[in-house]
């Protein structure tokens, strides 16, 4: 098959798919978002690979602030989605992490030119703006989330197949009449990429963070998460009697949150921009507890990536987020602790923190349990084959017979 696979983040796992779809013979291209800030895979093609990866709409960083720029810029994309999958001519499309405005102006046209694709459903932006409506975002929003659930629904109608990255997105579907093409895929994360590094390593001595113990989050900040909460933990771990420095990879307003809450709480904080993506296992490994936030609202609608990618590094994991969601499973079965986003879980979390700063025979065992789950959990092989057949059967293309396929 000639494939065209869009993630807009240009995230690792799409990259690592891509890949092997590329290996197994079909012609593929990956393209992204080149200006949109978040942390990124590898995205170029390494020697002896046939796949092609392709950025669109400009270096150029996206500024999400601005609302009427943004929609403004997303209908634009849209456009430009268009132009790029008549210029590549895939047999098939499977879209990801795609903005509404967008999505809604390559659904209409490839509706017009009868090509097939696929939604790789990650967020239902529908869900998630209604649910902080009213907290986060001012009530008007609502209008806003009624809007973009005529639009998802809309445009989840019209893709010949929808991949989902957890059951919870199912109900959702079923409302919206599309559950007959959902297939449920959860994520992973690259396990050849994202792999335990010593706790000293060469990032750590160079950001001064290798003598010191550290509390690490690296990845986006947005609405789905409270970044004051970090900071807040950090100062409760100090208080429970364990110094300890909070190490945030970010890049965007949240900045700006983290900085004023250390200052007020007089909390000892390194705030770095995201960092190359060869670089990602040391400042994992750089962490002596990885910290994922999540806020309650966003448990059925959102599955952070980010505890795969921790889970690889091979480290102990604390998970501030909804004890439902299906992140928080995994975090559990490798001996994290998983709590409400909330201060009231602050103490508890900061004693938690506190024993595993404290123990390194502790730490090494969870980080182990880390590395063991993700390498039960995030087989390449088996997921893309289960991509592989839902991208054939789209375009009646037959996958060959090959032992991957024998395996399942």
């Amino acid at each position: 098959m000639r494939i065209l696979v869009h993630d807009h983040s240009g995230h690792p796992f799409q990259a690592e798919l891509s890949r092997e779809l590329a290996r197994r013979g079909h012609d593929v291209t990956h393209s992204y978002v080149e200006g949109y800030v978040s942390g990124k895979g590898r995205l170029e093609a390494r020697p002896g690979e046939s796949i092609t990866f392709e950025a669109i709409g400009g270096a150029k960083k996206v500024d999400n602030q601005r609302m009427a720029r943004r929609l403004l810029r997303e209908v634009r994309r849209g456009f430009e989605l268009v132009r790029h999958v008549r210029k590549v001519d895939p047999d098939i499309v499977m879209l990801s992490n795609v903005q509404i405005p967008t999505l809604v102006i390559f659904a209409f046209v490839t509706a017009l030119l009868r090509r097939p694709w696929v939604l790789w459903h990650q967020d239902v932006y529908a869900v998630a703006v209604r649910s902080f409506t009213g907290s986060k975002l001012p009530r008007r929003f609502a209008l806003v989330a009624w809007a973009f659930e005529v639009a998802e629904r809309w445009c989840s109608r019209r893709a010949a197949a929808i991949v989902v990255i957890a059951p919870s997105f199912v109900p959702v579907h079923e409302e919206w009449g599309t559950a007959d093409k959902v297939t449920v895929i959860p994520n992973w994360a690259p396990l050849d990429e994202i792999v335990p590094t010593e706790r000293k390593n060469d990032w750590a001595i160079e950001h001064e963070l290798d003598d010191v113990a550290t509390l690490v989050y690296s990845g986006t900040l947005g609405l789905k998460h409270n970044p004051a909460l970090l900071v807040r933990l950090a100062r409760a771990v100090h208080d429970a009697g364990k110094p300890v420095r909070l190490v945030v990879v970010n890049e965007g307003p949240a900045v700006e949150v983290l900085q004023d809450e250390a200052r007020r709480l007089d909390v000892p904080v390194t705030l770095l921009p995201f960092q190359p993506y060869e670089r990602l296992p040391e400042v994992l490994g750089t962490g002596d507890v990885l910290v994922v936030l999540l806020e309650q609202e966003a448990g059925a609608f959102s599955v952070p990536s980010k505890t795969l990618s921790y889970l690889c590094a091979g480290r102990p994991v604390l998970g501030l987020m909804p004890g439902e969601n299906l992140a928080s499973s995994l975090v559990t079965r490798a001996g994290g602790l998983v709590l409400p986003p909330a201060d009231g879980s602050l103490r508890e979390a900061a004693d938690w923190v506190s024993r595993v700063l404290a123990d390194a025979d502790l730490r090494d065992e969870l980080g182990e349990a880390s590395r063991d789950l993700a390498e039960q959990e995030f087989a390449l092989e088996g997921c893309a084959t289960r991509f592989e057949r839902l991208l054939a059967a789209q375009v009646g293309a037959p996958v060959g017979d090959r032992r991957s396929l024998a395996k399942l």
